[in-house]
């Protein structure tokens, strides 16, 4: 049971930090892979709890669908800041 205490923690550190980057880093790239950081640990947060199609749909439709996406409509307007 501690165990999982200390990972739960552990990625619900990594969640927050990935997401207050993805609202702090100024290029578009580092901001949409700092969201994909963030939904793989989330996906990881529903597997320790043992919910593991959330987790394959979160993975699945938002970091292999949405943010490929949203990664290749950023590169290719050539956004810059």
């Amino acid at each position: 049971m501690i165990f999982q205490d200390i990972v739960f923690y552990f990625l619900a550190a990594i969640l927050l930090l990935a997401g207050l980057r993805v609202i702090t880093a100024r290029n578009p790239v580092h901001a949409a892979l700092y969201l994909v950081l963030a939904f793989f640990t989330a996906a990881g947060i529903w597997l320790l709890l043992e919910a593991e199609f959330l987790a394959i749909a979160l993975v699945l439709v938002y970091v292999g669908a949405v943010m490929v996406l949203f990664l290749f409509v950023v590169m290719m307007l050539d956004i810059n800041l």
